[in-house]
């Protein structure tokens, strides 16, 4: 078999459907244009074999079987994990400087994207649990969580000895009496003011 036939694809054109229109609708399925792109780095495979396992593979996440995606995203934080300890074994045998920082760079990426790749796993596995106040769906049931919390249960009450006064309202537009408690007190400059103003 050549290469030209191994880049080959069938084209699934429907009764009346123009010809055009079902190569576009084929060349542009994810699946397809995957498997060209897959195709180029290995050339042992067919891209029709390619777009079949695909295919499988699609049907599987689209029923709910999510075990190649972890299967995937495990073994890649694996393949990061290994990359990184041999770039930063890499750089320990270093004696020039600038060689030292530029393996230890490349091993904190491939650290970095392991820690991000065992992020995807564990949002996968533990899907994040998202609390909606009210959930509005326009098809099949809906749902409504009205519940009332702490905050919105408190209420300011107003301060009843500023509002009221012997039941009446405090006016605080007039100057209130000089009360004459404590009389014996002095001023306090008067006893304790500097000679120097």
């Amino acid at each position: 078999m050549t290469t030209t036939d191994k880049r080959m694809i069938v084209i699934n054109q429907r009764h009346n459907e123009d010809p055009d229109e079902a190569l576009s609708k084929t060349l542009l399925k994810p699946e397809v244009t995957a498997s060209y792109c897959m195709q180029t780095f290995e050339e042992m495979h067919t891209v029709s074999g390619l777009r079949a396992a695909l295919t499988e593979q699609i049907d599987e996440i689209h029923s709910g079987n999510m075990k190649r995606p972890e299967a995937m995203l495990l073994t890649q934080a694996v393949t990061l994990d290994a990359l990184f300890n041999k770039l930063a074994a890499r750089a320990h045998d270093q004696d020039n400087m600038s060689h030292f920082e530029s393996f230890l760079r490349l091993a904190l990426k491939a650290q970095g994207q392991c820690r991000v790749t065992l992020e995807a796993l564990a949002a996968i596995k533990n899907p994040p649990v998202i609390f909606a106040k009210q959930a509005n769906i326009s098809n099949g049931h809906q749902q409504i969580n009205n519940g009332v919390s702490q905050a919105e249960n408190f209420q300011n009450q107003p301060n009843e000895l500023l509002e009221h006064t012997h039941g009446e309202r405090l006016d605080t537009r007039t100057k209130g009496k000089a009360v004459s408690a404590n009389s014996e007190l002095e001023a306090v400059g008067s006893l304790y003011r500097g000679s120097n103003r």
